[in-house]
């Protein structure tokens, strides 16, 4: 049985292993303080759902604002790098705390997981990562993950804990990601117009549905508006996960948004093998290879990448790193690990295989990306 409507989130048996996202507008008051009747409550909800046999995972933002009180930090200790780098470092105590307290008062151990951007970019380290999630949520644990915003720089930021989760989801193994928000889904224009219309559920995410989303946040606490949400979407949709965005607001948000069925549930695709899975989830490539129409078209009946067909190569990338495969019309129509770095796919462009050798110097490898190392978007 397949996740098909947001109740299924809720059920141990189509949804095992689950990732609740708290955005920090909903954890933290405009006081600075945390909203502890609403956090206790979301607590419950978690709990009873570890009483299920349903896994969960929280992905949990507020670091930065419980640490800017603490600090006597002007915007909420968002008006710098260091100031937010500052805030991160005390906050991240008080809200360890604050959830290990919570969930210890149902018999749950809380588990901390700081990570930024290379954690989940890097093979080795993002392997590091699914390790030690399986094994806490073996032992029973409730791992509480944040972006480590106290040695993050923009650089390697995720930015918004909206992709942290699909991306922590993909690690994880996980069925499906709910993302507590201060809107109960997408809608087809700004909410805030007359005849705006809530849409329940997306079967991928397309240019049109882009073009619904607006980018900030209506909280100004937090960073993540529904731009941020969709590109989380679309990492869960590629990992074979569902995703829904649901009002976080009221007590007992999960229950609430359940009975009432109101959200978005964005519904996965099948689910791909893993390596393949963390190559459409990267938020980063280190350049991209142009393509003509004709290995387009190859790309697309399963083949490997091969030089003849490259047009252009943009970026300075090493052997192994991961790149982007731009189509002809300028959309991005696959991701891969290269085989070659930059300077060499540059020499072998529009070459065919059997010229490769004369021009590096040795003997070529099968592809330039080989198909089990891409996956199309």
């Amino acid at each position: 049985m397949h996740i098909s409507q947001l109740a299924h989130l809720t059920d141990a048996t189509t949804c095992p292993r689950l990732v609740v996202k708290v955005g920090s507008a909903l954890l933290v008051g405009k006081d600075g303080a945390p909203r502890r009747e609403w956090l206790t409550a979301l607590v419950a909800e978690i709990a009873a759902a570890r009483a299920t046999g349903q896994e969960v995972i929280v992905v949990s933002s507020g670091a930065i604002a419980l640490g800017a009180r603490k600090l006597g930090l002007a915007k909420g200790g968002r008006g710098s790098l260091s100031d937010a780098q500052a805030a991160a470092s005390v906050g991240q105590i008080a809200l360890a705390g604050l959830w290990a307290e919570l969930l210890g008062t149902h018999g749950l151990t809380a588990a901390q997981i700081l990570l930024t951007l290379e954690d989940l970019e890097d093979r080795r380290r993002y392997l590091n990562a699914t390790a030690t999630l399986g094994t806490l949520l073996a032992a029973g644990a409730v791992p509480v993950i944040n972006e480590n915003d106290s040695v993050a720089t923009q650089e390697i930021r995720f930015g918004d804990n909206d992709r942290l989760a699909a991306r922590v989801g993909q690690a994880a193994n996980a069925s499906g990601v709910l993302l507590l928000s201060d809107i109960d889904g997408l809608y087809d224009r700004d909410p805030r117009q007359a005849g705006a219309t809530r849409i329940p559920v997306v079967r991928g995410v397309t240019p049109e549905i882009h073009a619904m989303a607006t980018g900030g946040s209506s909280s100004g606490l937090g960073s993540g508006g529904m731009t941020s949400k969709l590109q989380a979407a679309e990492i869960a949709e590629l990992a074979g996960m569902a995703l829904a965005i649901i009002d976080g607001q009221p007590v007992s948000p999960i229950s609430a948004a359940i009975t009432a069925d109101r959200g978005t549930l964005f519904l996965p695709r099948g689910r791909k093998q893993a390596r393949k899975a963390w190559l459409g989830g990267r938020m980063r490539m280190r350049g991209s290879v142009h393509v003509d129409a004709g290995a387009a078209a190859a790309l697309t009946r399963g083949s490997s990448l091969l030089a003849a067909g490259i047009t252009a190569v943009d970026g300075d990338f090493q052997r192994g790193d991961a790149i982007a495969v731009v189509a002809p019309d300028g959309q991005t129509l696959a991701r891969g690990l290269s085989e070659y770095d930059a300077a060499e796919c540059l020499a072998l462009k529009g070459h065919h295989s059997r010229e490769h050798e004369a021009l590096l110097g040795y003997a070529p490898r099968s592809a330039l990306i080989h198909r089990d190392q891409m996956v199309l978007l």
